[in-house]
């Protein structure tokens, strides 16, 4: 328990044991912290992409970290080939910004661990503006 309110517990999120929601073209996504666990300021979890797999470009409404766990990762950023990623590079990514992820590799998987600065974090597809929240992502079946 933290502090003196009763409401309020520590968690710990073992990703081995939550579902995970395929994204599509390859990626899936394991949602870790967010309000099911108490959370009001920020979401988090993995998505890992499989050989030779890229996101759409988008945008999110908040701030954006991502850390790449594992693999060999290209950076996109307003369409361009922008940044390589090694095991531990952590980004920071303003709001509205368009970018991507590909992962570079034909034979291994990648993985990153991202966060958004709000819990109603939303992703906009850039080529047909198509907006979801990141959190209705996750329920789809």
């Amino acid at each position: 328990m933290i502090g003196t309110n009763e409401s309020r517990k520590a968690v710990v999120l073992r990703p081995s044991d939550l579902p995970r929601h395929d994204r599509g073209g390859g990626a899936s996504t394991t949602p870790l912290v967010g309000p099911s666990c108490g959370a009001s300021a920020f979401i988090n979890g993995i998505t890992s992409f499989g050989p030779g797999t890229e996101i759409p470009f988008h945008s999110h409404n908040c701030e954006e970290s991502v850390m790449l766990l594992e693999g060999d990762a290209m950076l996109d950023i307003e369409g361009q080939e922008s940044l390589r990623l090694q095991p531990l590079d952590t980004t920071w990514l303003p709001p509205n910004l368009s970018h991507r992820f590909r992962n570079l590799s034909n034979t291994q998987a990648m993985k990153i661990l991202w966060i958004y600065a709000r819990i109603d974090a939303t992703r906009t597809l850039t080529e047909s503006g198509q907006t979801n929240f990141v959190s209705a992502e996750h329920n789809k079946k």
